[in-house]
């Protein structure tokens, strides 16, 4: 992708199953479970650099010790920061990883995971983290207030963090009352609690009503861990367990690159249901709530996720292979006089998948790498003209690698979501190459709304596609329909969100791809360009074609899987029509 986005955080979980003294006669070490978390977290960097935090617990120090740790830092180097500060205390049985993206908003230590409830009964510490974004956070803190409560922090960890730590309280006092009923006092009160306390009684009172999409990660201090995904499946986690070890991530590769293993033997963590691993090792798959759909996350499979995972990969190639014929109409199949190349990195997979579509045709295409990622934005430069002066050479390009007004140039990248680097670099550089066309195609569809559940997709306004079918609505005249849906939408935030419809794919009906295609280049292309440019997308059902698996779609289709989701992009299309000069 061409702009970077800021997106889902990554997690990772490791319970040991045996005792430290084992790893260190096996492996040399008892850091075995602080290097395996290391690594995963590592291997999973791509999904977090604002801040990284980690957890322990350690299940056989006596009272008076120290047995729940947690370390945390900001900035990309936040993983090596931690890891080096960590002194032989920080040592257990059960660890927690966590890499942050903001999707709020909001950064500081103070929003770093993991975030950590103490109490001097161990079995109601809590630690949490977690990759989400609820989308009803304030029904949740209205809800804890008219409970009583008065949570420190507005942000939904911290809010998720205080909920279940109350229900965690209960679920303690349930087992409290049940050891008194069976005569047992003191410290047998104590052991009874922490044996019997049920992590899936805690996770169903606390989510119950939550909107949003979220793999839920947590620690006890008498030992329980635990892993929740949202009932729609649209966060991914998967696992891998045999009888030394329970790992968890957010990305299959991880756990068969770090653990030596192969895919079959990595299990995904199914929508609605929680990996529990109690205090005794015993490790068990329950159903906190009942599937509510087939909404898995398509971005993931486009841009975010490890190429190196055996699926994605097949299926990045996929959607490369399958824009062949709309490439070759938009070059008016004049294959011997055009040139193909990707946008790097992420795009080089579906590059290849759509030479190899041409080959399946017969025809031996030329590719050249003509785009290089050069250098970053250093934010030291401050002033709004050097910052633009810079962005323009983030990437650069191999000069000679066409013909000059005789070649066309057809380059590819996995998605176009605001345009801005396209039309502040791609555009400009490409042009002096002077190509008689230029075909940019995203291996993505056209992405149309924003997203509410934890990928901080941008605001409605800045997206690319958005922006064109306003401008096609004002062209067209059509002010006064705009008003009508403008009053239609207001009407629908007046209703419970259950009830509310979602029309804000009426902005692109009276459109098609191609009209939107076009005012979309119009758009991107700069001012003094030469070359003529035409944009190619892949189609949404060409989308699920490739990944058949994965029907989370709302940032194309606009067909958002929950009623929260419904309701933020009706608040998001409300405020932009208010603010517009309609």
């Amino acid at each position: 992708m061409t702009e970077q986005l800021k997106h889902e955080c990554g997690v990772a979980m490791i319970r040991l199953l045996k005792p430290l003294e084992y790893y260190r006669e096996k492996y040399g070490t008892t850091k075995y479970g602080i290097d395996k978390l290391y690594l995963m977290m590592e291997k999973q960097h791509n999904r977090g650099q604002e801040g990284a935090g980690i957890a322990c617990v350690n299940l056989s120090n006596p009272p008076g010790e120290e047995y729940m740790f947690r370390e945390r830092a900001e900035g990309k180097d936040a993983i090596t920061e931690i890891f080096n500060r960590l002194d032989d205390s920080f040592q257990g049985e059960i660890f927690m990883g966590h890499l942050r993206y903001s999707t709020t908003g909001k950064s500081g230590l103070s929003f770093v995971h993991p975030f950590l409830r103490r109490n001097n009964w161990r079995a109601r510490n809590l630690c949490l983290c977690g990759n989400f974004n609820m989308t009803n956070v304030d029904e949740i803190f209205q809800d804890m207030v008219s409970q009583g409560q008065s949570p420190r922090i507005y942000s939904d960890t911290y809010i998720t963090l205080e909920l279940m730590g109350h229900r965690l309280d209960r679920e303690v006092e349930r087992n409290y009352l049940k050891a008194k009923e069976y005569g047992k006092t003191g410290t047998e009160i104590t052991n009874y609690i922490d044996d019997n306390v049920k992590m899936e009684n805690v996770l169903r009172s606390t989510l119950e009503k939550f909107d949003g999409g979220y793999v839920m990660c947590g620690l006890t201090g008498s030992g329980e861990m635990f892993t929740v995904r949202d009932p729609w499946g649209i966060r991914p986690a998967f696992f891998y367990r045999d009888e030394e070890v329970v790992a968890l991530a957010s990305e299959r590769p991880v756990l068969q690159t770090v653990f030596d293993v192969d895919c079959s033997q990595v299990n995904e963590l199914p929508a609605g249901k929680a990996l529990i691993v109690r205090k005794n090792g015993e490790i068990s798959i329950e159903e906190i709530f009942p599937k509510k759909g087939e909404f898995k996350c398509s971005f993931e499979r486009i841009y975010f996720s490890r190429g190196s995972d055996r699926d994605i990969y097949r299926e990045r190639k996929k959607l490369g292979e399958q824009l062949v014929q709309n490439v070759l109409k938009a070059i008016d199949e004049d294959v011997d006089n055009t040139v193909f190349s990707f946008v790097p990195n992420t795009a080089e997979v579906a590059f290849y998948g759509m030479v190899e579509g041409f080959r399946k045709l017969g025809m031996d295409v030329r590719t050249e790498k003509v785009a290089w990622k050069d250098i970053k934005l250093r934010t030291f430069i401050t002033e709004a003209g050097s910052r633009d002066d810079l962005a323009s050479h983030v990437y650069d390009i191999t000069y000679g690698s066409l013909r000059p007004k005789q070649d066309n140039l057809v380059v590819i990248d996995d998605s176009i979501v605001r345009g801005t680097t396209l039309k502040d670099s791609i555009f400009r550089i490409l042009d002096r190459l002077h190509p008689k066309k230029i075909v940019m195609v995203s291996s993505a569809p056209q992405v149309r709304y924003p997203d509410y559940y934890g990928i901080d997709m941008p605001h409605l306004e800045e997206l690319c596609a958005f922006r064109a079918a306003m401008e096609l609505w004002r062209k067209s005249g059509r002010e006064g329909k705009l008003r009508n849906l403008l009053t239609a939408c207001s009407k629908e935030l007046l209703k419970p969100k259950e009830d509310m419809v979602n029309m804000i794919r009426d902005i692109y009906k009276p459109f098609s791809v191609d009209m939107i295609n076009e005012q979309m280049a119009r758009m991107l292309r700069p001012e003094g360009m030469s070359t003529p440019v035409e944009l190619v997308f892949q189609s949404l059902e060409g989308l699920h074609e490739a990944c058949p698996e994965h029907h989370g779609d709302w940032y194309f289709s606009g067909l958002y899987p929950t009623p929260g989701g419904v309701k933020r992009v009706t608040e998001a299309l409300v405020n932009y029509l208010s603010s517009s000069k309609l």
